[in-house]
């Protein structure tokens, strides 16, 4: 059964294509303006021969019908019609699909003004991809997790804390700040259940740790939330720190994870 939500997110999206299709000039595309246009604009029969779809299909889409929507479809139709970031972004949360571009191949691992904030946040500051491998990180994240981040373990995080003796060192009550992890991944896990990369790494963490095998298992899922964060450092001292994390604007695939030092 088809909830109320669902058909007025189809009708959203309908009415947004529509209001996109009508602000783009058909000499864009080497089309003529001609005298028969009763809208500015593309016509809903040329915006299908461009995608490459039947005009009955789209005009299904813009009128917000109960249709099959897959996201090879929906990402042709977002660069015929010339989308922004977040005007794609806004196309695939509207049709309920994962945007196959998000994180991948021609996108920058991380924006570079993020990257360049780094050393001017004070205590450690790292980034993540979707896989929880650091991109990119300042001096005292680096001094901190000098166990991850000086190469080890290709620096994915995941590997860092479930395969690592020196995580087990350096972070307090590790099995507890572990299940939490575990069940936080499994959170963003969800959103990435067809890339062949998260199952290797999923698979490779169950293989070396029977702890994440366990963990696995039980399908905890919670997400990622700040808090109080311990750490003993290589001379044995406490290090306390409060975390945050953020989702970039218009990179909801990555993390930037800060650590404020508390006494």
């Amino acid at each position: 059964m088809t909830s109320r939500s669902d058909a007025i997110r189809r009708l959203e999206l309908g009415e947004f294509l529509r209001a996109q299709r009508g602000k783009l000039a058909p000499g864009l595309f080497g089309l003529a303006a001609g005298t028969r246009r009763r809208t500015p604009g593309l016509r809903r029969e040329e915006v299908a021969q461009l995608c490459g779809l039947s005009t009955t299909w789209y005009t299904w889409l813009e009128q917000g019908r109960d249709i099959s929507l897959s996201a090879s479809a929906l990402g042709r139709i977002a660069t015929v019609l010339r989308f922004s970031p977040a005007e794609r972004a806004y196309l695939f949360d509207l049709a309920g699909r994962r945007d196959p571009l998000q994180g991948g191949e021609g996108e920058p691992q991380a924006p570079a003004a993020l990257t360049a904030s780094l050393p001017l946040i004070g205590g450690p500051a790292y980034i993540l991809d979707a896989s929880w491998t650091a991109l990119a990180w300042n001096e005292p994240a680096a001094r901190l997790f000098a166990g991850w981040l000086d190469g080890e373990h290709d620096r994915n995080q995941l590997r860092f804390i479930f395969l690592s003796a020196e995580a087990r060192r350096l972070i307090v009550d590790w099995e507890t700040r572990a299940r939490r992890v575990l069940a936080e991944f499994r959170a963003d896990y969800s959103r990435h259940l067809d890339e062949p990369q998260m199952e290797a790494l999923v698979a490779e963490l169950a293989a070396g740790s029977d702890f994440f095998r366990q963990g696995w298992e039980e399908h905890s899922v919670l997400g990622r939330e700040g808090g109080v964060r311990q750490f003993t450092d290589a001379a044995g001292r406490p290090l306390s720190y409060r975390q945050v994390t953020l989702n970039p604007a218009g990179r909801p695939d990555l993390k930037l994870v800060i650590l404020t030092p508390f006494e």
